[in-house]
């Protein structure tokens, strides 16, 4: 049913709970997935390093989570790759999502965010509004 699942992970509970059912799935379907990070450095970032050590940083962490689920998923024998993104979370979803051809979209409903929406949050709502191909979000 899916080929090719784009699970987006920001390191939150959610996440990792999300974890589970992109595991899931793609082992029954043989599916490969894609496991994304996005980040981006605060533009009134208030510190005494420059913009380029604050980008170097928070790459390093994306990678961290980034390969910390990549890991996990190939000791359990999923067909994994890792991707990171400088950008808004949902547009870096959206747009991986189109540019690599997900059949399906998985994404923890809430991430790290003092400015949570109700529900689902920001980015979870934007995404399964624009989204191509279906979302799970997982709370």
């Amino acid at each position: 049913m899916f080929r090719k699942i784009l699970f987006a992970n920001e390191g939150s509970p959610a996440g990792d709970r999300a974890l589970l059912y992109v595991e899931h799935l793609a082992l029954v379907d043989n599916a490969e997935v894609i496991v994304l990070h996005a980040f981006q450095v605060p533009a009134n970032y208030s510190t005494s390093d420059s913009y380029e050590d604050l980008h170097q940083a928070f790459q390093k962490v994306a990678w961290s989570v980034v390969d910390d689920v990549v890991g996990e998923m190939e000791r359990n024998g999923v067909r994994v790759r890792g991707l990171v993104r400088e950008a808004p979370a949902a547009r870096a979803i959206l747009e991986v999502a189109d540019e690599e051809g997900a059949s399906l979209i998985v994404l923890g409903t809430r991430g790290p965010s003092s400015a949570q929406e109700l529900l689902l949050g920001s980015v979870s709502t934007e995404v399964l509004r624009f989204s191509r191909c279906p979302v799970m979000t997982v709370p």
